[in-house]
C-alpha cells in the first residue's frame, strides 16, 4: 500500500513495486489515483484515502485483510510543504496555527496511523515493512517552511520509535525512513514559479547540490524497493538521504569541469 500515489514519488513508487511483482493499493484524496492505477493493469487497484482521518485508515484496512489476508508492505508517502495555498506564511513567525496543524494533520499525523494500522495488518504474519518518506527537511531547518521541517522531523523519529516498539513484540516489521531533498516533482511548483524565473531559480538552486542537478522520482523509488524487500532484513529503524550530496559536507563543492 502507497499513500500520495496520484503522483510524483508515490506514483513512481507504485509503479516500481507493480513492475516486481507486487499487488499494490494506490491510496490519494485526489481522484487521478484511479488513472496511475488503471495503468498499471490488473496488479493495482486505486482507493481513495485521507491520511488524517482514522476512520477511513480502518474501513481500507479491513478492506485489503478482507481482499487479500496480509498486508506485507506500506509506504507512508503522503504529504503537503504548506506552501500550496499559503506560501508567504510559513515561516516561524507569521504561520498561522490552522495551517501549522493543517501540515502536521497530514504529514504526522498521517504516518502514525499508517504505522498504527499496518502493525496491526502485518502482526498476524509477524513480519512486513512500513516505509516512512520523511524529508532532507527532517534533518535541518527550513525558515520559510516551518511546519514542513517540523513534521518531517518528526516523521525521522517516529519511524526508529516503531522500529524499536516492533523489535522489542518479537515481530520481524522493519520501519526506515527515506529523505529526499530536491526530487523534481509537482511539490516543487509553488517554489519553483513559471517560465524564465523558473530556469533561473533551477538554476540558482542545483549550484547549490553536489549532484548539480535535481534527482528523480525513480531513483526514490529504487531506495523503496531495497527496503521492502527479503534483501535487507538487518536494516531497520534507519535513515537513508537520497540529497545528490548535500548533507555529505557544509561548504565544500565539487568542481565542474
Amino acid at each position: 500500500m502507497i499513500t500520495g500515489a496520484a503522483s510524483g514519488i508515490g506514483a513512481a513508487i507504485a509503479r516500481a513495486f507493480v513492475n516486481e511483482g507486487a499487488f499494490v493499493y494506490l491510496t490519494d484524496i485526489e481522484s487521478s489515483g484511479q488513472a496511475v492505477a488503471e495503468a498499471l493493469g490488473d496488479s493495482a487497484v486505486f482507493e481513495p484515502l485521507d491520511v488524517s482521518n482514522e476512520s477511513e485508515w480502518q474501513q481500507l484496512m479491513g478492506k485489503v485483510n478482507q481482499q487479500k489476508g496480509r498486508l506485507d508492505i506500506l509506504v507512508n508517502n503522503a504529504g503537503i510543504t504548506g506552501l500550496e495555498t499559503d506560501g508567504r506564511q510559513q515561516n516561524p513567525e507569521q504561520a498561522s496555527l490552522e495551517s501549522w496543524r493543517r501540515v502536521h494533520r497530514i504529514n504526522l499525523d498521517g504516518v502514525f496511523l499508517g504505522c498504527k494500522y499496518a502493525i496491526r495488518a502485518m502482526r498476524p504474519t509477524k513480519s512486513g515493512a512500513i516505509i516512512n518518506m520523511s524529508s532532507r527537511s527532517g534533518l535541518v531547518g527550513v525558515p520559510d517552511a516551518a511546519a514542513y521541517a517540523s513534521s518531517k522531523a518528526a516523521v525521522r523519529n517516529h519511524t526508529k520509535t516503531v522500529a524499536l516498539y516492533c523489535a522489542g513484540q518479537g515481530l520481524n516489521i522493519r520501519c526506515n525512513s527515506i529523505h529526499p531533498a530536491a526530487i523534481m516533482t509537482p511539490i516543487w511548483d509553488p517554489m519553483l514559479g513559471d517560465g524564465e524565473k523558473r530556469e533561473q531559480r533551477l538554476k540558482a538552486m542545483t549550484a547549490a547540490i553536489p549532484a548539480h542537478r535535481f534527482g528523480e522520482v525513480e531513483e526514490v523509488a529504487a531506495v523503496a524497493i531495497m527496503l521492502g524487500s527479503d534483501e535487507v532484513p538487518y536494516m531497520t529503524g534507519a535513515e537513508l538521504n537520497i540529497d545528490g550530496g548535500i548533507l555529505a559536507g557544509s561548504a565544500a563543492m565539487p568542481a565542474v569541469e
